[in-house]
């Protein structure tokens, strides 16, 4: 017995040597090359600060072809540079530090349009509608302030102070704060709400560090509602963290069951699966999904997919199959290198094709509008190389180039809505919007003390939409009497949905702009049809 497993341990001893044998050329080539490079270019950067005709910036030359050299990769890895890495951090950590207000620049005032609940502009008295007039004794009213300012004057380390003066409406003296600044959480849910008695619904706008926290937060909060069915709405969520996308999916699903597998050529292939912690892993599950919804997002809605766990509806998914990891370089910038493909439990790879370029890449989306995708399903090319089976029912799915949900819904959008989307690319909506609530919000809270009485009976009036109709034309966008025909009940319902969210709460925006939404309406109507939502699980529309 001792001689056979000494004779077994000699021959894998054996092919670990031969294979190193066999693979240290290769790798000690590589290493050479780069090596050989590195001191090429290093040699480059000399000549040209010590010969080139004209003074030149030896950093920003650099960093030109850092960033070049990236995009010759792939159109996710990218370059940051040391002074942009905590500003581009703080979404997908899920805060940043400062003083907790949401505001605009409205009328060159710096305009307070909500504070956060607990932050420490609340806990001091700042309130919506405020007018921040002088930071640090510094008078910032008038002065062309833009958004970057506001962060530079505002945000600091946390234990900072920042003294401030504030004019309000219902004082005739300008008010002075000083603000202790704190940690500010950015949230990435949405909103969180009962569709109706037995359907929850939570949109969630990225994949963050505190995602899977607020995520879990909500659906204790709606399972005090009784809640049986659940809509989880990633349209236009651009992804986020890897690890969070795993943690969300396994809300969803049993114990051991494949979430996503990773693989790259120099990264071993890697599983993750779910956990026995699952929140939702019972109920009707509806996952929305759109063009703009990526990475995490697809990493989400293919495994509820593939496990025949829930149904997907919406628009065939953007298309990011790649991870990407920090690496820091030698003064504090850093790169996010593509490392590996990620695959979906069936084996997908839902990446799109990137050959021909970033810029070919970017395009991608006009041309699939263009060629009619958004609209109808059978503009959508489907290649047969690329089928799939979901691993429960065998059902049909496809990879390359995005999620292709279960039930197709079309955009809602013709050469109508050019005319309103000028005036909301242009603030004109969300101006008029500001200063209505700034006028009216004490008899606006006086006249509706909670939101369902806002809801059934607030009203907005033709005047109003006269009045940003005109707005528009000071602005120089020319009415067009029949685009405004058109969206007519779309515009009183955005102006509504805005008023409401500064008035009462976020979640009361979506209640309100979700109330004529098609793919809501269409997961609400399989839903309520228990024999319908289960045959789309054994055969798509």
């Amino acid at each position: 017995m001792t001689y056979h497993r000494n004779i077994k341990k000699w021959r894998q001893n054996l092919l670990l040597l031969i294979s190193l044998f066999v693979l240290a050329p290769a790798f000690l080539s590589a290493q050479e090359s780069v090596q050989k490079n590195q001191l090429k270019f290093g040699r480059l950067l000399r000549l040209v600060d010590s010969y080139y005709v004209d003074t030149t910036n030896v950093d920003e030359l650099t960093e030109n072809s850092i960033v070049h050299l990236l995009s010759e990769l792939d159109p996710h890895s990218v370059y940051i540079s040391k002074e942009e890495v905590q500003r581009m951090n703080e979404p997908l950590q899920g805060n940043f530090e400062g003083i907790g207000i949401s505001f605009n620049i409205f009328k060159d005032t710096l305009l307070v349009t909500t504070t956060i609940p607990g932050g420490p502009s609340e806990k001091v008295g700042v309130r919506a509608g405020d007018r921040i007039v002088e930071v640090d004794g510094e008078n910032i009213a008038g002065t062309g302030i833009k958004n970057s300012d506001v962060f530079d004057l505002l945000r600091g380390k946390k234990g900072t102070k920042v003294e401030i003066k504030v004019v309000r409406k219902s004082s005739d003296k300008m008010l002075e704060f000083k603000i202790i600044r704190d940690k500010i959480p950015i949230n990435s849910l949405d909103a969180s709400y009962m569709l109706d008695e037995s359907t929850g619904y939570i949109k969630l706008n990225k994949f963050s560090a505190t995602t899977t926290d607020e995520f879990t937060e909500a659906m204790n909060q709606l399972n005090q509602q009784n809640i049986e069915n659940l809509v989880l709405d990633l349209r236009g969520n651009g992804g986020g963290y890897l690890k969070t996308a795993i943690e969300i999916s396994d809300q969803f699903l049993e114990n051991n069951k494949l979430v996503v597998y990773t693989e790259g050529t120099n990264e071993p292939k890697r599983e993750y699966n779910a956990t026995t912690s699952g929140i939702f892993e019972n109920g009707n599950l509806i996952v929305l999904v759109d063009e703009s919804s990526a990475s995490a997002s697809e990493i989400v809605s293919g495994a509820v997919q593939d496990w025949d766990r829930g149904l997907v509806i919406g628009r065939r998914s953007f298309g990011k199959g790649l991870v990407q990891k920090p690496y820091f370089l030698t003064d504090g910038s850093v790169v996010r290198l593509t490392t590996a493909h990620y695959y979906t439990p069936s084996g997908r790879c839902i990446q799109k094709p990137y050959d021909n370029g970033t810029e070919d890449y970017r395009r991608d989306r006009f041309e699939r509008m263009a060629a009619g995708e958004f609209f109808s399903k059978d503009s959508i090319d489907l290649v047969d190389s690329l089928k799939y089976k979901t691993l429960v029912n065998g059902r049909t799915v496809y990879g390359g180039g995005g999620v292709m949900p279960d039930i197709f819904v079309p955009m809602d959008t013709s050469s109508y809505f050019r005319y309103y989307n000028r005036l909301r690319r242009n603030q004109i909506v969300y101006n008029f919007v500001l200063d209505y609530v700034d006028k009216n919000r004490s008899k606006l809270k006086r006249k509706y003390a909670e939101f369902d009485g806002f809801n059934t009976n607030f009203e907005v009036t033709e005047d109003m939409v006269n009045t940003i109709v005109a707005n528009g034309e000071k602005e120089g966008i020319e009415k067009d009497q029949k685009s405004l025909d058109f969206t007519r009940v779309n515009m009183k319902r955005e102006i509504k949905a805005l008023i409401a969210r500064d008035i009462f709460a976020r979640d009361d925006f979506y209640k309100i702009i979700n109330e004529d939404d098609d793919a809501i309406r269409k997961a609400l109507e399989v839903i309520k049809n228990q024999e319908q939502y289960n045959n789309l699980l054994v055969s798509t529309e």
